[in-house]
């Protein structure tokens, strides 16, 4: 199977700023002055992908103001993040050129925060590379409803997404397509369609 459009996730599929990220985390933990366990690699790597709240959930229980908190964090990661920013996985500009010529649709939907997309942008110079980009910070919707809704919005035939959890897997089913999985990045899943070692081997498809 050929596909005209390209629908990729963000953090592991096509860069890592998990260390800014984790930055982020413990500053805002220092804000608030909450005990917890510190964040790091390890620890944060078993979230990624999912949505702030649930990470939240997961990271940082306990009794406190979770409003605050996350309206700290974005502020603090508008800060850090442009700054720190992350590592684009090899070859990731020049394999995202090449689909563009061939006549791909490519575009960007990720659980990220409301300025995640942004800053991947801003940092990465990357933003006039992608036709259109969604996140759960910007709209609340799920991923697979934001899958769903850029193929709505372009009218893509044979779209398919690229990504590197379980999460990312199931909401490409669950939005109607079939899914990359990136073996390189943060997570381990099962059912993709395809299997890539390293990003240059969408090319194949």
């Amino acid at each position: 199977m050929t596909y005209d459009a390209f629908i990729f996730d963000m953090d592991g599929t096509l860069w890592d700023a998990v260390d800014g990220y984790c930055e982020v985390w413990n500053a805002t933990i220092d804000a608030f002055d909450i005990t917890c366990r510190r964040i790091d690699r390890d620890l944060l790597f078993t979230q990624m992908g999912q949505p702030l709240d649930v990470i939240m959930d997961a990271l940082i229980p306990g009794d406190y103001d979770r409003g605050a908190f996350m309206a700290r964090m974005r502020e603090l990661e508008a800060e850090i993040v442009p700054r720190r920013g992350g590592v684009l996985y090899p070859r990731v500009r020049e394999v995202i050129e090449e689909l563009r010529r061939r006549g791909a649709h490519i575009s960007l939907v990720s659980n990220c925060g409301a300025s995640g997309l942004r800053n991947f942008f801003a940092f990465t110079g990357l933003g006039d590379l992608f036709d259109d980009s969604g996140a759960h910070g910007v709209n609340g919707l799920s991923k697979a409803e934001n899958i769903a809704l850029m193929v709505e919005r372009h009218r893509l035939k044979r779209p398919v997404y690229v990504g590197d959890t379980q999460l990312d897997i199931d909401s490409a089913h669950a939005a109607g397509m079939p899914a990359v999985w990136c073996a390189y990045g943060f997570g381990t899943a099962e059912g993709a369609e395809h299997r890539i070692e390293s990003f240059d081997q969408l090319l194949s498809l």
